[in-house]
């Protein structure tokens, strides 16, 4: 998309916006979410840039200073890169795209696909992933949540196969190594997304030492659903200075507790009670797939490249390894 000349007009606004961002936040901000108001014309862009616009009304928002703390520790380069793939590739280029194949091929296209990378697969055969999220971004898919239990760098060449992406990665504190942090520096289309635990602190300051783009995650069970609804969890992120503050119900957590969880983080969100972005990876993500495409689907790849279905205690016969993911979308989410 890099010949792609609204993309290039809507760049050079917001470089220009991340300059300013240091010396005036609130103005800046405001500035740019009023003008990529105007120039909405999809359902997503509107919804999503009317609730921002409202919420920045308030003049003491934590935002604010969530928005001047990355401006003064993330590369700008890295901000615009992520956000434009994230913003504009994914959510607007790529939701027409999705409308449009949804309406012309009868069945759900996901606005994100989660990929638990299998190690041996992907040092055997690379390229079975590559051609995923290649028929992924045809299908207007463009942005991609992976884990992966080996060395994170192994992961590299894969996202940077895919420059039009936006890809969050994520991994434990331990898995940030120099050697990994080294080999990310020029990767500016990725977002890190570590889990929430002890030791969390030194690695949160090396990213920001090396203005990296990252979030925080937490995997919560019944036991400590309250830490989530109460916002001790995302107190205790503050320290660490995450953009999102994301949230995932374990397996045999009641879907009735993970609802309550959820209601409690729209709350918060809506009162902008905390300096990070909390973020349900559930609702959240599902409730921008239902806005992009009426339909709601949500797509998880486990290792062993099998399809997934949150919140059902099952799974069904399909594999990445064995199946396109067009036929995979056609079989597992027919339109009604």
């Amino acid at each position: 998309m890099a010949n792609d000349m609204n993309r290039v007009l809507i760049e050079t606004i917001v470089k220009k916006t991340l300059k300013d961002l240091k010396n005036s936040p609130e103005r800046s901000t405001r500035n740019l979410v009023d003008m990529a108001l105007h120039f909405s014309d999809g359902r997503f862009q509107r919804s999503f840039f009317e609730t921002a616009s409202t919420m920045l009304e308030n003049p003491v928002s934590p935002y604010y200073d969530l928005i001047k703390d990355a401006a003064a520790h993330v590369d700008p380069e890295r901000i615009l890169t992520f956000g434009m793939n994230l913003g504009y590739n994914s959510c607007t280029v790529g939701a027409k795209k999705i409308r449009e194949n949804e309406s012309c091929c009868g069945f759900n296209i996901p606005w994100t696909i989660s990929i638990a990378l299998s190690e041996q697969r992907l040092n055997d055969d690379p390229e079975c992933y590559s051609a995923v999220l290649t028929e992924g971004e045809d299908l207007g898919i463009y942005t991609w949540m992976l884990s992966y239990r080996g060395r994170l760098q192994d992961t590299l060449p894969l996202i940077q196969a895919h420059p039009d992406s936006a890809f969050i990665l994520f991994c434990d504190p331990e898995d940030i190594t120099p050697t990994f942090l080294d080999s990310i520096m020029e990767v500016k289309h990725l977002m890190l997304a570590i889990r929430f635990g002890e030791d969390l602190a030194p690695v949160c300051n090396t990213l920001r030492d090396r203005e990296l783009l990252y979030s925080l995650y937490h995997i919560y069970g019944e036991e400590d659903a309250d830490e989530v609804m109460c916002g001790d969890l995302f107190i205790s992120a503050k320290q660490m200075h995450p953009i999102f503050t994301a949230v995932y119900p374990e397996e045999t957590c009641p879907e009735e507790t993970a609802a309550s969880v959820y209601q409690a983080i729209l709350k918060d969100r809506k009162a902008q009670t905390f300096q990070t972005v909390a973020w349900d990876l559930a609702h959240d993500t599902s409730y921008i797939d239902g806005i992009i495409s009426d339909d709601s689907c949500t797509v998880f790849f486990a290792e062993d490249g099998r399809l997934h279905m949150p919140g059902k205690s099952y799974s069904l016969p399909l594999s990445l390894f064995e199946q396109s993911l067009r036929d995979i979308l056609k079989q597992a989410f027919p339109k009604k």
